[in-house]
C-alpha cells in the first residue's frame, strides 16, 4: 500500500474516529463502538470492514465477537502523531468549504 491509498483510507470521519477509540482501548468490539460512536451497527461494521480490508486494523474471534485493534505499531505511532499534531493547529482551513 503507497502513502495516498493509506491516506484514503483513514482520512474518513467514521474510521479515524474508530482508530482514535482504538488507541484508547487497545482492542474493541464492533457494539463498543456503536455505543461510543453512537452510529448505526451496520455503518460501523462497513468501516471496520473497509479498515480490515486496508490492513489498518486486525481482528480476533473472541466467542461469538470480533475483537479489533490497530494492525500495527507504526500505523498506532501515525494515528498518534495526527491526532497530536491537529491539536496543535489551531485552524485547518480558512474556508467552511474547505474539507
Amino acid at each position: 500500500m503507497n502513502g495516498l491509498s493509506l491516506l484514503k483510507c483513514i482520512c474518513d470521519e467514521t474510521r479515524f474516529e474508530i482508530l482514535e477509540l482504538l488507541q484508547k482501548n487497545k482492542e474493541l468490539c464492533v457494539n463498543d463502538f456503536v455505543e461510543k460512536l453512537e452510529k448505526d451497527q451496520p455503518l460501523v461494521s462497513h468501516h471496520l470492514k473497509t479498515l480490515k480490508k486496508c490492513g489498518v486494523v486486525k481482528s480476533r474471534d473472541e466467542g461469538k465477537k470480533a475483537m479489533y485493534s490497530i494492525a500495527n505499531n507504526q500505523l498506532s505511532e501515525l494515528i498518534s502523531v495526527v491526532t497530536k499534531t491537529s491539536k496543535k493547529i489551531p485552524i485547518l482551513c480558512s474556508e467552511e468549504n474547505c474539507c
